[in-house]
């Protein structure tokens, strides 16, 4: 048995992970256009900063699900099961990234 099962400690970054899975989806199915405006906007200002592009909220989800992301999201079922995972491929990615930086 795993030890957060024995405590019942909850993984706060699987947390978090699905706390912003269930989040994208509940954007997807607003009818407001601020929201949906907001999560679209591709910033084109006319100087690039200096080096990688600063990550925005919804990168992961684009990544994860791909750029129609808004239209899977309308089916409740696949969109749960595809959240799943979602949340073991990043939690796998971080923890060889971790793994990495320690081992310099």
């Amino acid at each position: 048995m795993e030890i957060r099962q024995k405590t019942k400690v909850i993984d706060v970054v699987q947390y978090i992970q699905r706390q912003k899975w269930r989040r994208a989806r509940h954007i997807a199915r607003e009818t407001d256009r601020w929201t949906k405006r907001y999560t679209g906007w591709q910033p084109r200002s006319k100087r690039k900063d200096r080096g990688r592009p600063k990550a925005r909220e919804m990168d992961d989800i684009r990544r994860a699900a791909g750029q129609q992301w808004h239209r899977k999201a309308q089916d409740r079922r696949k969109w749960k099961t595809s959240a799943v995972g979602y949340i073991l491929q990043w939690m796998d990615k971080n923890f060889q990234v971790s793994q990495e930086s320690r081992k310099i």
